[in-house]
């Protein structure tokens, strides 16, 4: 490779890392309670509890549950009905003040199917763990915040690139793994910096395009929302408000007719963002690790509870639903965890070690400046 072309691809690695680093500092450091915040959840005592009961005790119907929501929480209306595979005899249930109402506002507990008794999960609406998801996520500034650190995950994409790139003419002069412990600091924090990031490459790359994907996944909810679901429900189009609906006790069964093998991993009430004003829509999955969190709606009339169509999941709501268990290493159970967990720490000794690099060149390319001076 040619010297200037090996100066432009490392113009181009220095400065997409630079100005990604501290927010990739930020996101790796919260990230790593985020990859074990199942059990962070129960140390810290934000994890729901249902009481003891006997085995064979009978869930209540899921229109007694719904009314047992709202009892719960006077005023509000429920959003959505979440089924926990770790834990089923609760639904998860979020009520708000209207259906259309945004995520940020509402409130999450869990109803104990066999009693309606709600339960309250605290890391779901202003614990710690809530906390950190929200300054991952979003930086506490909605669409915008995700905007930007969607931006600053595709300078990292940019910068990981580049530093492949750069690798190849850097390990021509060294063996595989080689630390020159003999040299200046500099240049062992420059070996390690390297061996690190070819290491971690892979695993860098995957949780950067997958963080990318989640933090537009507003964008893509509402694209999903005006083309694939607009198309599904344009026979409602013209349609008058929905003034009452059927009670929601046969939807689960409907679906399970629809879409026979599959189950149910929550149900959109009428008005919400993942349905229209017309449908329950319920969100079938699989049973496998990977379908687990392939989401097939089934939208129901709300009204006759009628199937009124079977929807086609878009590319881009697959990638969607796969890059956010995949970027917090929610798929392999506790090995994956600690792999995922180890490969964070790793990412922030890389950044660390990329700012002092950086700090270390710009210091000796002063002091250079400095020595010029006094011999001049």
């Amino acid at each position: 490779m040619k010297p200037s072309t090996i100066r432009r691809w490392s113009f181009v690695h220095t400065w997409t890392s630079l100005v990604c680093t501290l927010f990739l500092l930020m996101l790796a450091i919260t990230g790593l309670p985020l990859i074990f915040h199942h059990e962070l959840e129960h140390l810290l005592g934000e994890a729901p509890e249902l009481r003891e009961m006997a085995p064979d005790t009978p869930h209540l119907g899921l229109q007694q549950l719904v009314e047992a929501a709202e009892r719960h929480r006077p005023g509000e209306v429920v959003q959505y009905i979440g089924f926990e595979k770790d834990e089923p005899n609760g639904v998860v249930t979020i009520t708000a003040a209207s259906a259309g109402t945004e995520p940020n506002s509402s409130h999450t507990f869990m109803l104990d199917a066999r009693t309606g008794e709600p339960v309250a999960m605290p890391a779901a609406n202003g614990g710690v763990l809530m906390f950190i998801l929200r300054l991952h996520v979003d930086l506490f500034a909605g669409l915008p915040g995700k905007l930007l650190l969607a931006f600053m995950g595709l300078l990292f994409v940019a910068a990981i690139l580049s530093g492949v790139v750069l690798y190849s003419p850097f390990m021509r002069r060294l063996k595989f793994a080689e630390v020159r412990h003999a040299r200046s600091t500099r240049t062992r924090w420059l070996d390690l910096h390297n061996l690190i990031g070819i290491v971690t490459l892979t695993w860098a790359m995957a949780v950067g395009v997958t963080g990318v994907i989640s933090a537009c996944a507003d964008l893509l909810i509402s694209a999903w929302r005006q083309d694939a679901l607009a198309a599904l429900v344009e026979p409602y189009r013209n349609a008058p408000p929905l003034t009452e609906r059927a009670p929601a006790d046969r939807v689960l069964a409907i679906a399970a007719d629809a879409l026979p093998g599959m189950q149910a991993d929550f149900i959109a009430f009428p008005g919400t963002r993942f349905s229209s004003e017309h449908h329950y829509t319920v969100f079938m999955v699989g049973g496998s690790h990977l379908t687990a969190h392939l989401w097939t709606p089934v939208l129901i009339d709300a009204r006759t509870l009628a199937v009124t169509a079977v929807a086609q999941r878009p590319w881009y709501m697959d990638a969607l639903a796969m890059s956010q268990p995949l970027h917090f290493g929610d798929y392999g159970g506790r090995p994956m965890q600690i792999l995922w967990a180890v490969l964070d720490l790793l990412t922030i000794v890389l950044l660390g070690s990329g700012l002092y690099l950086w700090w270390a060149r710009q210091r000796r390319g002063a002091d250079k400046g400095i020595e010029r001076e006094a011999t001049a």
